[in-house]
This record gives structure tokens, C-alpha cells and sequence, in this order.
């Protein structure tokens, strides 16, 4: 006996190490907060729908809110932390509840939100924050018969808007024209959750009708369709390059289960895994810069984390962040407003009802070194659009611009805050970007999205000019004639 527990030990150890040996993430670790990090006194909604009511950006954390007679978020700059002020101004413009907020990829001060009363709407805050609440919108979307619970920013395009109704139906929004340029209506039920591909020239959505699908977002042409009988599928998301998608939902056996899938064969799953018996919905949140999965259900205290392979054995499991309050949903920071220089790769905002609480959790990895770690810091998606909105519906399909997170190392900022890329200025009350040249596609955008009031107000005092310049005409013609 001592003989074979000699000889089977070292394999055991063998091979448990080759498992693990070519991972840089295998030691990642979460870190909550301290106290002085935290966001207190908000009085997070209380709504049952799925969702993270939570966005944030490397400006501002936004967070759906209790509010009687409409819907109402909080906007609070990202660097001021503690408690808020119960009389903290709100952007409150919508009729019904807020379902979904999302801040633009491409532009910090413009937010998107939806709400039961069937629009979604287009927001600009300012630089500073809120000063008074915010009832007018910069753009209000009207296109659904009933409440919208799900809208997606086109990864690549700023211009381009989704949004998906409780009437079954997906409307896709060109921002620069206003308008509703498509309607998908392949879904017989309620749509559960949407997710582009890198490049947004795929969607993947999740239905009630326990369907997994991949369409065409410009054509509307559903390319490839799961049909999950034996489970339930909750949420999807598309796995970055690696040509993979990945949902969770129910098994047959009411335990909570994830499933990786080819995108491009959806006759059934590469692997299945059963996670756990709770009956909370199970967020996906996948970084492609590091190929790393995290799982965070409703309700839980935990956080797990996988590695994501392209070869078996695919999903590996490495380490589980634990905390004792439950979280009501999770806000993801976009990587250039992570802080470099202490190897944070990842940011959640963890939304605590019980304790109007918002907890940021950062996931680390634990090296003492005093140069950039361009190897867990890959080149990631900056800022700047990569298409038009009209290049991207005649077909055209171009992956995100990538920056550098190696000048954040070198300016580190004592709140984890990254500065602005560009510097604005005001040029007759129009706030346009410094370093960019006019007629640019971003400028525009900015145009249209940003500056509609001032566009307005200029119209206006233009139009009393010319009045003021007949009058005067008149005036001097008659004192000529006198």
C-alpha cells in the first residue's frame, strides 16, 4: 500500500499542475472596497425584472432608483465616493420605471435608458455631474407598443442603438438621424437578453420560448437557432474572436447550468456545467482582453471566475470571490477605467438594496513589479468610433479601435480614474473636441447628440439678429428718404 501511494502521489501532482502551469490568472483575486470606496444612501429600485440597473464609466456611476409618479436614476461623478445627499438631483424624465441603463462606449457624458412607458431616451450629462434634476432629454425614441427592458450600444458604431420590447419585438436606432432603421420580429415571446459580437456585425439573443438564436442584426435573417427543450436559456454573450457563445439558464433539473456553443453550429452544446441549485438569474461577464469569465447570480454573495480556452477543456474553473450581502445587480467598468498600476483587470459595481450600497469590487493580479504588464494589459477598445452609422447599415463591418493602457501607468490617478483623451472647448456655445478637425463623423455625433439644445437656442438668437438687422434696414432707409 505505502508503495502505491508513493508511486500514484506525484502524478496526482503532475497533473494537477499541468492544469494550471500556462494560466496567468490562476492567482486573480477579489478585493472589495474599503468604506471611504463605497456609495452610500441611494435607495436602489426595488424592481423584480432581470437586470443590473447599474452603469458605470471612468466619469460616472449611474443607478436606477425608487422614485413615485415615473422613473428616475442618479448620476454621481466617479470620484466622489460616500454618502449621498437624499435630495441628490436625478435625471427623472421617463413616465414609467427605468428598466435598463447604458452608458455609450464611445462618449462618457451620453447615457441611454429604457422604462415602462414603451421609450427609450437619450441623455447628456455634463462635465461636473447634476446640479438640478433632469427632466429633458437630448433624444426620446418612440417605437414600441409596450415597456422596453433591454437596450445594447453597437460595439463599433456610436451611432447605433438597439432596443428590445415586451412586444417581442427588437428596433434598431440610427442616433444620428433619429429614427428606427430596422425592426427584428423573429421572436414569438418576451426577449431575455441581446449580445453583439466584437466587430457588431452578429447578434445573439435569448428568448422565453427557451431558444438560443444568431441573427443578422441588418437583415433581420435569424442565421442559426438552438432550440434548448431540456433547459431554460436566461442570458447569453458572445466570447470575443473565439467564435464561441456562452448562456446560462436552467437545467431540466432546476440547477442553475452554463453552456458553451459554436456560433457557428447550434445543434448542441461543446460543454455543459451545472453550477449550483439557487434559483437567481446568473449574469455572464466576459473580458476578451483576458479571456476570463465571470459568473455573478442575483441574489448571491459570490463572484466565480473561469478561464476561457479555445481547446478542451475550454471553461476552468479558478477562483470564487465571496461575500456575505447579496447583490441586487452589477455594474462593469470598460477597461481604460481600470487602475493599471495596481494589475486591476477588472471592476464590478456591486448593488447592495438592503444597504442602499454600491460596492466596487476589483479583480487583481497579485505581482510586485514596477513596470506595465503589457502581458495582462493587452492593447483593448478606446474610445473613438470605428464607422459610421450609415457605413455600418450599407454593410460595412470594421472591428473597435484599440489604445494603450500603458500611458494610464504612467499618470496614475489617486481615484482609479483615468483623464479625458481629449480636451473640449466652447466655441460659441457649441462644445466640440479639440484635437479633432471639422466635419469628422465624431464631430457630427457630437452635434447631434450632445448640442441639440445649443443648435436650438443659436436658431433662435440668429432669427432675433435678423429681425434686429431688418428693423434697422428700415430705419436707416427711412432716414435717408427723410
Amino acid at each position: 500500500f505505502e508503495s502505491l501511494k508513493i508511486r500514484f502521489e506525484p502524478s496526482v501532482r503532475m497533473s494537477w499542475h499541468s492544469m494550471y502551469k500556462s494560466s496567468k490568472f490562476r492567482h486573480v483575486y477579489g478585493k472589495a472596497g474599503s468604506r471611504e470606496q463605497c456609495y452610500e444612501g441611494i435607495p436602489i429600485t426595488h424592481s423584480v425584472h432581470d437586470n443590473h440597473f447599474c452603469a458605470v464609466n471612468p466619469k460616472f456611476l449611474a443607478v436606477v432608483t425608487e422614485s413615485a409618479g415615473g422613473g428616475a436614476f442618479l448620476v454621481i461623478p466617479l470620484h466622489k465616493p460616500g454618502r449621498i445627499d437624499p435630495h441628490h438631483p436625478k435625471v427623472c424624465g421617463h413616465q414609467g420605471s427605468v428598466m435598463d441603463i447604458k452608458w455609450s462606449p464611445f462618449m462618457d457624458n451620453i447615457i441611454a435608458s429604457s422604462s415602462e412607458d414603451c421609450t427609450v431616451r437619450i441623455w447628456q450629462i455634463p462635465d461636473g455631474g447634476l446640479r438640478r434634476n433632469m427632466t429633458e432629454a437630448l433624444m426620446i425614441l418612440i417605437g414600441h407598443s409596450r415597456r422596453v427592458g433591454l437596450i445594447e450600444w453597437h460595439p463599433t458604431c456610436s451611432g447605433i442603438l438597439l432596443s428590445a420590447g415586451h412586444d417581442c419585438k427588437i428596433l434598431i436606432w440610427n442616433l444620428e438621424e433619429g429614427v428606427a432603421v430596422k425592426m427584428i420580429d423573429s421572436h414569438p415571446d418576451v426577449i431575455l437578453c441581446m449580445s453583439f459580437n466584437t466587430d457588431g456585425s452578429l447578434l445573439a439573443t435569448s428568448c422565453k420560448d427557451k431558444k438560443l438564436r444568431i441573427i443578422d442584426p441588418r437583415s433581420g435573417k435569424v442565421l442559426r437557432e438552438a432550440d434548448c427543450k431540456s433547459s431554460r436559456v436566461n442570458r447569453v454573450v458572445f466570447l470575443g474572436n473565439l467564435k464561441r457563445v456562452l448562456t446560462t439558464g436552467v437545467s431540466r433539473w432546476n440547477t442553475r447550468q452554463i453552456a458553451l456553443w459554436d456560433q457557428e453550429d447550434l445543434c448542441a452544446p461543446i460543454t455543459e456545467e451545472e453550477i449550483d441549485g439557487l434559483s437567481g438569474v446568473l449574469f455572464p461577464f466576459y473580458d476578451a482582453d483576458t479571456h476570463m469569465l465571470y459568473l455573478a447570480g442575483k441574489g448571491d454573495g459570490n463572484i466565480r471566475y473561469y478561464e476561457v480556452s479555445a481547446e478542451k477543456p475550454f471553461l476552468q474553473f479558478l477562483m470564487e470571490f465571496r461575500s456575505p450581502a447579496p447583490q441586487k445587480g452589477l455594474g462593469v467598468m470598460a477597461k481604460r477605467g481600470v487602475d493599471v498600476s495596481e494589475c486591476e483587470i477588472f471592476r464590478f459595481y456591486k448593488l447592495v438594496t438592503l444597504k442602499g450600497l454600491v460596492e466596487p469590487i476589483s479583480m487583481i493580479v497579485p505581482r510586485r513589479s514596477e513596470t506595465y504588464q503589457e502581458d495582462i494589459f493587452p492593447m483593448t477598445a478606446g474610445t473613438e468610433s470605428a464607422l459610421s452609422a450609415a457605413e455600418w447599415l450599407s454593410g460595412i463591418d470594421r472591428g473597435p479601435l484599440l489604445i494603450s493602457l500603458k500611458e494610464a501607468y504612467k499618470r496614475p490617478n489617486p481615484a482609479g480614474l483615468r483623464a479625458s483623451k481629449w480636451d473640449r472647448r466652447t466655441v460659441k456655445g457649441i462644445d466640440l473636441l479639440e484635437n479633432l478637425t471639422p466635419n469628422t463623423d465624431k464631430e457630427l455625433l457630437k452635434m447631434v447628440f450632445k448640442q441639440q439644445d445649443e443648435i436650438r437656442k443659436l436658431k433662435d438668437e440668429l432669427g432675433e439678429k435678423d429681425e434686429r438687422i431688418r428693423q434697422l434696414e428700415l430705419e436707416l432707409k427711412n432716414l435717408r428718404n427723410t
